[in-house]
């Protein structure tokens, strides 16, 4: 075996070396295999495929912030924004027809998750430069971003 082809085994097998488990997937990206929106701006696949798992995150989050600004018609960002968009009361931007409990308590559960981006994973990312994200966890928020991109297109809403 040639060197080049010796080294492309071991990247291809690094599995073999460490207690994580194979990939089955071969060589499709990560966001293709977890399903990352397609919506989401070049520059957080940029951000993720130089490991800049942080920022990607911080980015992709900052993106629904706008996009839900946008959407609602309000001059607001962050925790402010979410609240009013998607309250319960009188929303923007209504998830569903909230003729019933049922659908004013779903409103507001997406509401607090929208919240939830912005204090617990966008809002550490902007402040603190430090913050170093592992690969893994980026995907889990993108995938979470993503979960939330997808409901807003549900319910009519288009990114």
């Amino acid at each position: 075996m040639a060197i080049l082809e010796q080294f492309e085994w071991v990247v291809r097998n690094v599995s073999f070396f460490t207690d994580e488990p194979a990939s089955q997937e071969g060589d499709q990206h990560p966001f293709v295999i977890r399903d990352i929106h397609t919506k989401l701006p070049k520059k957080v696949t940029k951000l993720f495929d130089d490991a800049h798992y942080a920022e990607a995150t911080f980015h992709a989050a900052k993106f629904v912030d706008r996009r839900v600004a946008k959407m609602s018609g309000l001059e607001l960002s962050g925790a402010a924004l979410m609240q009013q968009a998607f309250n319960d009361k009188n929303p923007k931007m209504a998830l569903n027809a909230l003729s019933n409990e049922t659908e004013k308590t779903e409103q507001k559960g997406y509401m607090s998750l929208f919240v939830g981006l912005v204090w617990a994973i966008r809002n550490p990312r902007g402040h603190d430069a430090s913050i170093r994200d592992e690969q893994s966890l980026c995907l889990e928020h993108l995938s979470f971003i993503s979960m939330l991109m997808r409901r807003l297109e549900e319910a009519g809403q288009t990114f």
